[in-house]
């Protein structure tokens, strides 16, 4: 997006907090001006970042919003909302008891005292009392955005009825970022199913390990799966693998071309997801290689997967009789896994970089002569 935006004849500098005390942003280009907040030196780096002067400020998934309302001082604030932030204390928007279900709730007290008894997140009062606290206040600085940007429709529903006006609630789709990598595949010799992205328990691998057995018990043939990423639950989803002998290979965390090779030898890409993905860029990624999506129908999922277009929607919630089912019809039909094949490369590749930039482009404009 950096680049682009420059294309566009604008000046771009990277303002970044680093929990972890690393320089996250080393992959940015050493050439744009750079700003680092440290518990020890944010005065300082506020004041480079005043002489600068920047006419917007592009915030995105900053977790200090004392920083980031000190910088709404400076300039108007742009806000991307890439998750539930201030609509949910946990940001997963799900419940996980008596069974896992997507959470339709307005943010509120009764949030707070729901928590525990529908298992809201992580199971400790230091986990509900910071997260009530963090989701308060970035409910409050909302008024405070110049604009705010969502990737699906789904979340402009989730951050106007939280109170956001519509107007400053703009949709901006996201674009497969592998776009070097797309063409066309064919369609795969053998039944292949993978999934990429963090294991926890929001993203359902464990519903895919059983819902891989149940397709391969419907059409009387091995379904493998390959799991690309890493995450708690792995160790977890590996003996579950193991213990109904479905051929599942866990690849470990893997980045750039050897991911893709994986991903274009697949069949479909598995999207088993209990939480509401905000967009699931996962399943554009994949169809830019031609790999159809099989996912469930939740949150922004919709935004980009018509169901027989460029994949199989699955209405929620996820199990594996659904899953399976899904699964088994998509690649016991090689005619149709061709045609969904074509349309998730059509798909993926009309979303581009160009109409996602031009669009900011405009918002900033906006932004900026207010």
């Amino acid at each position: 997006v950096i680049p682009a935006i420059e294309l566009r004849g604008h000046s771009v500098a990277i303002a970044y907090c680093s929990d972890s005390g690393s320089d996250e942003a080393a992959g940015v280009s050493r050439r744009l001006p750079r700003f680092r907040f440290t518990q020890d030196q944010s005065t300082d780096t506020l004041a480079g970042i005043r002489r600068w002067a920047p006419d917007v400020c592009f915030a995105q998934n900053m977790r200090d919003l004392d920083i980031e309302a000190a910088l709404g001082r400076i300039a108007p604030i742009v806000k991307f909302m890439h998750g539930y932030f201030g609509t949910c204390v946990s940001g997963q928007k799900m419940h996980g008891f008596p069974g896992s279900a997507v959470c339709d709730r307005t943010f509120g007290l009764a949030c707070a005292a729901l928590f525990f008894p529908r298992r809201c997140g992580q199971a400790s009062p230091s986990a509900l009392v910071s997260g009530w606290r963090w989701a308060v206040k970035q409910q409050s600085q909302f008024d405070r955005y110049a604009a705010i940007v969502v990737a699906s429709d789904h979340m402009r529903r989730e951050f106007t009825r939280h109170g956001c006006p519509p107007s400053r609630v703009h949709v901006n789709e996201l674009f497969p970022t592998n776009i070097d990598e797309a063409r066309p595949s064919p369609v795969p010799a053998e039944s292949t199913v993978v999934f990429m992205g963090r294991m926890t328990s929001l993203k359902g691998g464990d519903v895919l390990i059983r819902a891989a057995r149940r397709a391969a018990e419907r059409l009387g043939q091995a379904v493998s799966i390959t799991m690309i990423g890493d995450g708690p639950r792995k160790s977890e989803w590996e003996a579950l693998a193991h213990r109904l002998k479905v051929a599942a290979f866990f690849t470990g965390w893997i980045n750039g071309d050897a991911r893709w090779t994986h991903v274009r030898n697949a069949s479909v890409v598995a999207l088993p997801s209990r939480w509401p993905e905000p967009f699931g860029l996962v399943g554009l990624e994949a169809g830019a290689l031609g790999v159809p999506a099989v996912a469930v129908s939740t949150g922004g999922i919709s935004q980009w997967l018509t169901d027989g277009v460029n994949g199989v929607a699955i209405p929620p919630p996820a199990d594996e009789r659904t899953f399976g089912d899904a699964l088994a019809r998509v690649l016991g039909d090689r005619a149709q896994l061709a045609a969904l094949r074509a349309g998730a490369y059509r798909v993926a590749t009309s979303k581009t970089v160009t109409d996602h930039v031009d669009r900011l482009d405009q918002l900033f404009q906006a932004v900026a002569t207010s």
